[in-house]
């Protein structure tokens, strides 16, 4: 930890801790600084223990409850465009107050509603891990919540799981899997002016691209919540020069599977899908999280939000919390749809209802 890190004024609320927290550079890479005043402000409470891997922290209370909850969310924003330093509008629809500006959804919010809630717990009636990470929105072998959980998993057990994404202040059960893969066709290099004694890979990809734009992906239901899924080419290069035809073409697909599915299932879907093409790497693969709300925690937790929970659209670190069989959800304020868009902001009131229902669900626990 710096000596100059960024302060941050607790007295303030979530809703200007948000604020304070969204002009802290923290563009995954530099999360440093943001790290820093967090930990500057979790070394003060004397009820919180507080490990520290990387730009990762880890603040828990130790006071022997027969439960533990952990409540996670990321540091890192992805890249800024002319949206900071975060103003206070009004939204154009209803004239309500939001905070403007990268980051206030994707996802300063929720982690201001975490650290407001960090420092005010002093006694929870459950134990509490809170946990706030780097690199979440860059390649997923660099994810920081990845990372502390492979070097001190002993800070890792719970009951329960709570994932500050944003979700507009609803609950939104597990996610879908994701993966990615490179889907490859060859030919033989001719010059273009005898092309007939070539095999241009470029045409080859066209009946696979073609049965790409074909398919119409499933909505899968998995224990009362509705996934849908997505096949999409996401990239594409070939090509040598503008009078050669080209040996090989390669394709980037994406696709997004419902929980119910392994990713050993879906990559096997991916093979099979492709089968016609001359290689199939893949690149990227991270398995789904069923939703969760069968444990009695996550049942009380939709009781105090008060609203149907709903499938979350998009892979999210709830998958690493199932994957060591801890139910977990997404609940934090801010429209999702919003995330990584330039006009990124969240209503005030939304990090007010957020706030409130987590601290009366927490302090209800026994």
């Amino acid at each position: 930890m710096t000596e100059d890190a960024p302060q941050l004024d607790p007295a303030v609320g979530p809703v200007g801790l948000t604020r304070q927290l969204c002009d802290i550079a923290s563009v995954s890479g530099d999360e440093q600084g943001i790290a820093d005043a967090i930990e500057c402000l979790l070394r003060d409470a004397p009820h919180l223990s507080v490990t520290r891997d990387g730009d990762t922290l880890v603040a828990r209370t130790e006071l022997g409850r027969a439960r533990r909850v952990i409540i996670a969310g990321h540091l890192d924003t992805v890249p800024i465009n002319g949206n900071l330093p975060v103003e206070d509008r009004l939204d154009e629809v209803d004239g309500a107050p939001v905070i403007w500006g990268r980051g206030t959804v994707d996802m300063k919010a929720g982690v201001a509603v975490q650290l407001a809630l960090a420092l005010e717990l002093t006694e929870p009636p459950v134990d509490l891990s809170w946990v706030w990470y780097d690199h979440e929105e860059v390649a997923s072998e660099l994810n920081g919540l990845g990372r502390a959980l492979r070097h001190a998993p002993e800070l890792f057990d719970a009951d329960f799981a709570i994932l500050g994404e944003p979700t507009n202040g609803g609950i939104e059960g597990g996610c879908n899997g994701t993966l990615r893969a490179r889907v490859s066709t060859t030919g033989k290099r001719a010059h273009s002016a005898r092309s007939w004694m070539g095999v241009d890979a470029i045409h080859r990809m066209a009946p696979l691209l073609q049965r790409l734009a074909d398919y119409r992906a499933e909505t899968v239901a998995v224990d009362g919540l509705d996934y849908r899924e997505g096949l999409n080419a996401v990239r594409i290069s070939g090509g040598v020069a503008g009078n050669v035809i080209p040996d090989r073409c390669d394709v980037e697909v994406n696709y997004r599977f419902a929980p119910s599915r392994s990713a050993a299932e879906a990559v096997a879907f991916i093979e099979r899908f492709f089968a016609d093409a001359d290689e199939v790497e893949i690149v990227d693969l991270a398995p789904g999280a069923r939703p969760g709300l069968q444990a009695e925690l996550a049942q009380s937790l939709v009781r105090a939000v008060g609203r149907a929970p709903v499938a979350k659209v998009g892979w999210t670190d709830v998958s690493r919390f199932s994957a060591l069989g801890i139910p977990a959800v997404n609940l934090g304020p801010g429209d999702p749809s919003l995330a990584h868009a330039d006009d990124e902001r969240v209503p005030v009131a939304q990090i007010e209802s957020v706030h409130r229902a987590l601290r009366a669900w927490l302090s209800a626990q026994h």
